[in-house]
């Protein structure tokens, strides 16, 4: 396995997309925007292959509840719909609270989401 990327949510969307691209030499995709759930988010590529998604919604602004600024997730990479399938059904066999998926997402991604032991977001992603 591997990490596919880190998201972290932000209050302007726009001023931290030049921070990462600036001083870590990154390089942005379009942006991502979901008029209906009022989401919007760049993903950052590294020379590594390293990506950190930024993300903004409306709502994810107070720092008291499970969406809020800061970071949002960390999702790692199985390779293939069949492993993100097997692994979500292991973890919830082993105890872990499954929370989303596996689902298509709007911007292509097929996922699934759990939390680790300490309530912290994973996506397992192909």
């Amino acid at each position: 396995m591997k990490i596919e990327h880190i998201a972290i949510w932000v209050k302007d969307l726009e001023k931290m997309k030049a921070f990462y691209e600036r001083y870590f030499n990154g390089k942005s995709n379009e942006k991502y925007h979901n008029v209906k759930k009022g989401f919007e988010s760049y993903f950052i590529q590294y020379e590594s292959g390293a990506r950190l998604e930024i993300m903004r919604k409306i709502g994810v602004d107070k720092e008291d509840q499970a969406d809020r600024i800061g970071w949002a997730h960390v999702a790692f990479s199985l390779g293939s719909r069949e492993k993100v399938n097997e692994f979500t059904e292991t973890l919830q066999k082993d105890g872990f609270i499954h929370v989303d998926g596996p689902r298509l997402t709007g911007d292509g991604y097929y996922e699934s989401v759990i939390k680790d032991p300490e309530g912290n977001l994973i996506e397992l992603t192909v």
